[in-house]
């Protein structure tokens, strides 16, 4: 999404309605704004040629209160008609009549308050030199909003405050009088081309010989006629717009360039660029003075003190770049155990119940008088919940200010690598809870037991003997219902210890004769787990997508670690930390099966 800039500029209406209400504007006359980037000052302008103004989403946006949008109460009016002549931008805005917005009203309409800025997304832009000042013109952009404020910026929109005269009822005198209601006719056509009213409205104003302001006035009540309360079924859309100027955009913006110095092969996105080759200090200076700071005579670690101890920014931009590096961290930790269990998320920290539905009824062969009888199906339920597990890591202003990039970033990767390990060790604690034998389930035997056909009744190492006894008693797994069900046996689980022998009996190779062939090769896929405590346990598991068996959770909209930030907890920087809401549990038996191996 693009950026949204806002620019200040006065409010302007031709005239008022104070019974509609409604008062026209100038939200634009192109006039240069002086702004600055990271290649120092520069004059930005906006082009307001009739093809270069997107105006599809002005016409019924909001008029603001200062560009805010946290909730409705912001929301004084909306915009009617929109329009640009090469010249301005002009628009029709209504004002809510909310008792809340009256007293706005009133001061619009005496003139008091009178300036506006309108907020704009830019798609294209086009850089020149004017008298040796670099200028950058808007070329393609849209007005989002129009926003009432306290201080302009473009000198040339303004309020005309005087009332506007009514038009007399045209009438056709001699000799110019076809001219005369000629225009007339032109006006109408024009207001129901703007207003997007059809042929039959034009008609009947142009029938009734009605002036341009009687055709303005029937254009606002069909315009209010269409805008009254529609139920609608759909769920409503919210759009956040991020204002170019806002600090919290910008330092968003420094934190993914920072991120680009830490990770050269990231790709930088276009607002984030400007800052590819910035310093903290520089980011800290520029922050600054968006905040209103002065910055004269400040050496670089006095910005840096400066900006952490006023604003929030530093907790932005080092939040943002910490995130990124540690969840890249965090994808790229191995963890054998954990692509053998199934993802999920839980809606919030309550038992996940899962409820497993047992076998499919069998069919039954018709009966002579063609009766149907209904079929149950049993269930059982296992339980576990999602726990929060938190660190935080400091990044002191020293490092800020030697902009010590990779001391932060090394922090940061093994957050994310410590994250990963947190999930894959409360696996594997999982697994070898009760000596081994897996935690408890819903009918108080372990996860792996005689009843539950999935242990090996001594231990033994890998062999054909073993590996074929395992897939045997995946493969006569009983439902609830106490009916053989389809395991498949995919991967053999073995700690480091027994990597190179698992490897052996899995190996494909070429036997003189059959009874050399080795049966396990290519039907099993081994995974190997450094964090299993026993040096000669391994297990065999049916593919996660296919039976329910190990399965973990996140909180719903917090997949993964979860990075917050903050200047100056505890230490004279910016503090990190790392939120991990993650659970799991073993929801089924019959897709493991466990030999203890060889002692």
């Amino acid at each position: 999404m693009a950026d949204l800039i806002t620019r200040r500029s006065t409010l302007a209406p031709a005239s008022i309605d104070a019974q509609a209400r409604t008062a026209e504007v100038v939200w634009s006359t192109g006039a240069g704004v002086r702004r600055r980037d990271l290649s120092g000052p520069y004059e930005e302008r906006l082009s307001l040629a009739p093809d270069a103004v997107d105006l599809s989403r002005l016409i019924g946006a909001s008029v603001l209160d200062a560009h805010r949008q946290d909730a409705v109460r912001d929301v004084l009016g909306t915009v009617r008609e929109a329009s640009v002549d090469g010249r301005q931008g002009v628009a029709l805005v209504q004002f809510s009549a909310r008792p809340e917005v009256e007293p706005v009203w009133q001061d619009v309409m005496s003139g008091i308050l009178r300036h506006i800025s309108v907020g704009y997304t830019v798609e294209q832009w086009a850089e020149s030199t004017d008298k040796g000042v670099r200028v950058l013109t808007a070329t393609s952009w849209t007005p989002i909003e129009i926003s009432l404020v306290p201080t302009p910026a473009d000198p040339g929109a303004h309020i005309r405050m005087e009332e506007r005269m009514p038009e007399p009822v045209p009438t056709i005198p001699e000799g110019d009088g076809v001219h005369t209601r000629a225009a007339v006719n032109a006006e109408i056509r024009s207001v129901a081309r703007v207003a997007g009213l059809g042929q039959d409205f034009v008609d009947g104003l142009i029938d009734r010989d009605a002036s341009a302001d009687e055709a303005r006035r029937a254009a606002f009540a069909e315009l209010a006629q269409r805008s009254g309360p529609t139920i609608r079924t759909e769920q409503p859309r919210v759009e956040h717009l991020a204002s170019h100027d806002d600090p919290d955009t910008r330092a968003r913006q420094m934190g993914e360039a920072l991120y680009a110095r830490i990770n050269p092969a990231h790709a930088l996105s276009e607002p984030a660029r400007r800052y590819a080759y910035s310093t903290c200090a520089e980011m800290a200076r520029e922050l600054l003075s968006l905040r209103g700071h002065s910055v004269t005579g400040l050496s670089p670690a006095a910005m840096v003190t400066r900006a952490l101890h006023t604003t929030s920014d530093f907790g932005i931009i080092l939040g943002d770049t910490v995130g990124r590096t540690l969840r890249a961290a965090y994808q790229a930790a191995p963890s054998g155990i954990r692509q053998l269990g199934r993802q999920t998320t839980a809606r919030d920290f309550r038992a996940v119940n899962k409820i497993m539905l047992g076998e499919a009824p069998l069919l039954e062969k018709l009966g002579e008088h063609g009766e149907i009888k209904a079929g149950t199906m049993a269930e059982a339920r296992e339980a576990y919940k999602i726990e929060t597990w938190a660190r935080k890591i400091g990044i002191t202003r020293q490092v800020i200010v030697n902009d010590d990039l990779g001391a932060f970033s090394d922090l940061a990767r093994r957050m994310g690598q410590g994250a990963a390990e947190t999930e894959a060790r409360l696996l594997v604690e999982l697994v070898e809870a009760n000596s081994g034998n897996g935690p408890k389930l819903s009918d108080n035997k372990p996860l792996f037991h005689a009843d539950h056909g999935n242990k090996a009744g001594s231990g033994a190492a890998i062999s054909d003997t073993t590996l074929s006894a395992a897939r045997l008693a995946l493969r006569t797994q009983k439902g609830i219902e106490d009916r053989i069900i389809r395991v498949t046996p995919k991967y053999l689980l073995v700690p480091p210890a027994l990597e190179t022998e698992a490897e052996r009996w899995l190996a494909s190779v070429a036997a003189a004769k059959a009874a050399d062939v080795n049966p396990f090769a290519g039907s099993l896929t081994m995974v190997v787990e450094p964090r299993l405590s026993s040096v000669s346990r391994w297990y065999i598991t049916a593919d996660p997508s296919e039976i329910d068996g190990l399965e973990f959770a996140y909180l719903s909209g917090s997949e993964g670690p979860q990075v917050e930030s903050k200047s100056g907890w505890d230490v004279d920087g910016v503090e990190i930390r790392v939120i991990l809401d993650f659970g799991a549990g073993f929801v089924d038996h019959r897709g493991w099966y466990a030999n203890a191996g060889a002692a």
